[in-house]
């Protein structure tokens, strides 16, 4: 399974944006492509990473396989998707992503979760040891400045990020 994140926000000026968000949301959900898992949508207290202002939102695409990935690039953007693709893209600014692989397989879900490297001087497999089996994923391919690691239970001892997400739909 892998995951595609983006990370987008609101064009200046926008009144309502977490609306047509959810409604493609629910497009792809009624209309899933092939390798498809499912998505969600999250309003986030901050993204330090994303440049611009107004709030932060993270996008979670759930695929099979990397092929999956790519008939979802295809996929979002036609048939019954289409347009609700397009009305909330209308309506974006800022906007970047990653590719991420469970560690510790979970679901993403809403409250406070910790983005960030792997300790400096620590080997990968010292980290993914501390992490202990709480739900975690690890970037695989970045498409702008993302986070190396999420942690989906906060409380461990590293150089992160904490950031509050609200599901929305």
């Amino acid at each position: 399974m892998l995951a595609y994140v983006f990370w987008h926000r609101a064009a200046p000026g926008t009144d309502s944006y977490e609306a047509p968000l959810v409604a493609f949301h629910a497009a792809l959900r009624a209309h899933p492509p092939t390798g498809f898992r499912s998505s969600r949508a999250f309003r986030l207290d901050r993204a330090p990473w994303l440049d611009g202002d107004g709030p932060p939102y993270e996008d979670w695409y759930l695929v099979e396989s990397w092929a999956a990935l790519g008939t979802l690039n295809t996929a979002a953007v036609s048939g019954a998707r289409a347009l609700p693709h397009d009305a909330v893209a209308a309506l974006a600014r800022e906007g970047q992503g990653g590719v991420y692989a469970p560690l510790h397989g979970a679901e993403p879900v809403a409250g406070e979760v910790s983005w960030g490297p792997k300790p400096p001087g620590m080997s990968y497999v010292e980290f993914h040891a501390q992490l202990g089996g709480r739900p975690a994923w690890q970037r695989q391919m970045t498409l702008g400045p993302a986070p190396e690691y999420v942690v989906e239970q906060p409380g461990l001892d590293w150089p992160a990020v904490v950031v509050r997400r609200e599901q929305l739909g």
